[in-house]
């Protein structure tokens, strides 16, 4: 990360951060609100995405994961998002990197380290 000067723009795709760096986002952001359930070897938990993108997804839901722990979940990604005929469902393997409490919910970011789209 590099530092930033506060009267310089930030480059498309990225953020500054409260340390004063910058944060550069590798993939744009989607914001999906889609069902899905996260499988970790502590059992199931039905959670809400918030936003998605080709490396990664933010969850809302009800119980806090542990960072580093693996996640499996599916997502039905609607048609116009991916801009094909019909929703296509997305099985997806990665691994949670930030969990924080909110209002009335838990965030968890994961990463997407592999995914395969199922047959249709």
């Amino acid at each position: 990360m590099t530092s930033i000067n506060p009267e310089s723009p930030l480059p498309s795709g990225s953020r500054a951060t409260v340390s004063g760096k910058q944060e550069v986002r590798c993939a744009v952001r989607f914001p999906l609100s889609l069902p899905v359930v996260l499988a970790t070897d502590s059992g199931e938990a039905p959670a809400l995405t918030r936003n998605v993108s080709a490396s990664g997804v933010l969850f809302s839901l009800e119980q806090a994961l542990q960072v580093g722990m693996d996640v499996r979940f599916s997502m039905r990604m609607p048609h116009g998002v991916l801009g094909t005929p019909h929703d296509v469902l997305v099985h997806c393997t990665g691994r949670v990197v930030r969990c924080s409490k909110g209002h009335h919910e838990h965030l968890a970011a994961a990463t997407i380290d592999e995914y395969r789209f199922a047959e249709q």
